[in-house]
């Protein structure tokens, strides 16, 4: 199709345009109105764009680059994705960790309702989230897996549940114990403590949660960095890839059953598999396959991630 048109022609292109974009009217009622076939008005508005005469544009109150975050929603089958665009995904990791977290807090305030209970699960991109949250729905919220060792209070996920529930003016169900434990025998101790206990209770329960998607690498997992050398070797060599609230998945999305299950303070994968959306916060391109092999679990509904991951992504290599 010739990209040059005379005046008459661009002009009745301008108004096919605005009648569809701006009115909101369909081809067929255009065809009607302009005595042409649909097809032909399916033509103009293609040489309208492609000329320039016509620019869709996108006003979106976050940095989401929208093409690539419905490519990745396609390649999965999630309800949502949510792309940082490629300015956003620039700069350091603390940095982009607050984006992450500051889109997360506006759509979990949007999504929650008081009907839900919410489980919240340890990392620095799920606790910095809590920053950006300006309001809340009264709900619980349940903390899914202890804290780590050595981590200051303001990026622990007690703080981080207390603080959830502060603005919403909902219980908190928080675990005060460590992520890791030496062994089984002190972490089924401790699951019977009181306080831990009514916790777990409420796993069954969630309606919701917010996890962060872990690599089984240095550095990209707290729980990898938490273990044992040895123990550690041994869940590589199992063919652990990626970690959800202490819970480990292969290569395949499957989960993964390994010792480490007997001696973390964490929701189990059968209940964190039973929440009915979860959304998912993993960046940067060291975690792409991570972020792949949870996606293709099945547990996943929703992801908030960065253009480094996305275009990583092997389904959108096929």
């Amino acid at each position: 199709m010739s990209t040059q048109r005379d005046l008459a022609e661009t002009m009745t292109a301008a108004l096919l345009a605005h009648r569809f974009y701006l009115a909101g009217q369909s081809k067929v009622e255009i065809a009607d109105e302009f005595g042409i076939s649909r097809f032909k008005v399916a033509r103009m508005l293609d040489w309208a764009r492609e000329s320039g005469l016509v620019r869709v544009e996108f006003d979106l109150p976050v940095p989401v680059d929208v093409k690539l975050s419905d490519e990745v929603r396609g390649a999965y089958g999630l309800d949502r994705v949510f792309v940082l665009d490629r300015a956003a995904s620039v700069g350091e990791r603390p940095e982009v960790r607050r984006r992450i977290g500051a889109l997360a807090a506006m759509l979990v305030s949007e999504v929650v309702t008081e009907q839900d209970v919410l489980g919240v699960a340890w990392a620095r991109s799920v606790n910095v989230m809590i920053e950006s949250v300006g309001r809340f729905p009264k709900c619980p919220v349940v903390q899914l897996c202890g804290v780590q060792a050595g981590m200051d209070m303001h990026d622990r996920s007690v703080e981080t549940v207390r603080r959830l529930a502060d603005i919403s003016g909902g219980d908190a169900y928080p675990i005060f114990g460590p992520l890791v434990l030496p062994d089984r025998r002190t972490t089924e101790i401790l699951r019977r403590q009181p306080g831990i206990a009514e916790t777990f209770g409420q796993f069954s329960a969630l309606t919701k949660a917010v996890v962060s998607i872990g690599a089984w690498l240095p550095g990209e997992s707290t729980v990898y960095d938490s273990v044992a050398p040895a123990e550690r070797q041994a869940i590589t060599e199992r063919g652990a890839k990626a970690e959800v609230a202490a819970r480990l998945f292969d290569g395949d999305g499957k989960p993964l059953s390994t010792g480490l299950a007997h001696h973390v303070l964490a929701i189990s994968t059968e209940d964190l598999m039973r929440v009915p959306e979860v959304i998912a916060l993993g960046y940067t391109a060291p975690k792409a396959t991570a972020i792949d092999v949870v996606l293709r679990s099945g547990m996943v509904s929703t992801l908030i991630t960065d253009t480094a991951a996305a275009e990583r992504l092997p389904r959108l290599k096929n």
